[in-house]
């Protein structure tokens, strides 16, 4: 089976001891892709040049809304430049979070909305960070003319999924559905279109259940894998075709000139 890890935050610090090994590893394990988000304009050269270095793994460029904080005029203004030299083959990870304390609303939907111009400029699809917010986030994305994306670790309703079908966008499952009480999500995963259906890690979080309170590993992807086989009564290797060549699809990879 070929995987694609479709969120993965490999470039972080809590990688940085054994990245190698665990890239071996995971590669061992079937999973062939990586889609690396940024989250903040700090890191965007060491990812970029993560990317460049390893075979497999896929840059996207952006802000993350949980570090507002961290974010300037300048970031912004400089995502444009950053995306026209690099070309990433995505904008990510962007959104609204409206579950962390102390985030100002308007300053998030600015900032995001800043982005998705960038997005809609070069015709990338967009990796979404969303927390209570699916309503505002999809106010936001059809005030333009986006090519999709990805839902990051979607928890929204089938109402609103319709709505983010209609925009082109997929929905990332993950290690939360492999928790006995993630009842909602395994409702979503049994409901939502196959064609719409991708895996992820958000490594180093969001672990399975199998390695709670552990870091996260793109290693484990074929743990999600087997937890939403077993959801819609799947063989692994038929939903391992069907989830990679979604990925590849909702990414344009076939199109991508990195």
């Amino acid at each position: 089976m070929e995987l694609f890890d479709t969120h993965c935050h490999l470039d972080v610090p809590e990688f940085a001891t054994d990245r190698a090994e665990v890239l071996r590893r995971t590669r061992a394990a079937g999973v062939c892709w990586q889609l690396i988000p940024a989250v903040s304009a700090a890191g965007w050269g060491e990812l970029l040049a993560l990317c460049r270095a390893e075979h497999g793994l896929y840059p996207a460029l952006g802000l993350h809304p949980v570090y507002l904080a961290e974010h300037s005029a300048a970031d912004v203004a400089a995502l444009d430049a950053w995306v026209a030299r690099e070309h990433p083959l995505a904008i990510g990870e962007v959104g609204l979070d409206f579950f962390v304390p102390g985030l100002d609303p308007q300053q998030q939907r600015e900032l995001f909305e800043a982005q998705l111009a960038v997005a809609e400029k070069y015709q990338l699809p967009v990796l979404l960070h969303v927390r209570k917010a699916h309503d505002q986030v999809l106010q936001s994305l059809k005030k333009f003319r986006l090519v999709g994306g990805i839902a990051h670790a979607f928890n929204g309703s089938l109402q609103q999924a319709e709505q983010y079908m209609t925009l082109g966008f997929c929905f990332g499952f993950g290690g939360m559905l492999s928790y006995p009480r993630s009842t909602r999500l395994h409702a979503l995963a049994r409901s939502l279109p196959l064609a719409h259906l991708v895996l992820e890690t958000d490594a180093p979080d969001m672990t399975p259940v199998a390695h709670h309170g552990q870091r996260n590993s793109p290693e484990y992807l074929p743990e999600v894998l087997a937890v939403l086989a077993e959801l819609r009564g799947m063989d692994e290797a038929e939903l391992a075709l069907q989830t990679t060549a979604n990925a590849r699809r909702v990414l344009r990879i076939d199109t991508w000139k990195p």
